[in-house]
């Protein structure tokens, strides 16, 4: 008689220590939250992905028109600084020169640079 009793508490104090150990375990430190964070996580790297991707390609295409496309290329070389084959550049250090010779006190018109 004993034994009828026995067995479904002992079935619900079963369920009952399943229950406290899940809660436990889904409010501890490696339960939902931390879940939740690394879930946070890996949708930014993700997103840092497909950014370094969409970077990578861009720079191909880029790449690809350097070696391709002759007016790119001009282009690139006149943002570094070098210039056409037969032209000559100046360079003074030190001094500010206009670009446009209209503008009074340029270098064009003949005047020398203040001695210092």
């Amino acid at each position: 008689m004993l034994r009828n009793y026995l067995r479904p508490v002992a079935a619900i104090a079963a369920l009952a220590g399943l229950g406290a150990y899940a809660t436990i375990m889904l409010r501890g430190p490696q339960g939902l939250s931390a879940w939740s964070e690394k879930r946070h996580e890996i949708r930014v790297l993700e997103e840092q992905n497909a950014n370094l991707q969409r970077d990578i390609e861009a720079k191909k295409i880029r790449i690809e028109k350097l070696k391709t496309d002759p007016s790119t290329q001009i282009l690139e070389l006149e943002k570094l600084g070098f210039l056409h084959e037969h032209d000559t550049q100046f360079k003074i250090a030190g001094q500010h020169v206009a670009t446009d010779s209209s503008q009074p006190g340029t270098a064009s018109e003949g005047s020398q640079p203040a001695a210092r």
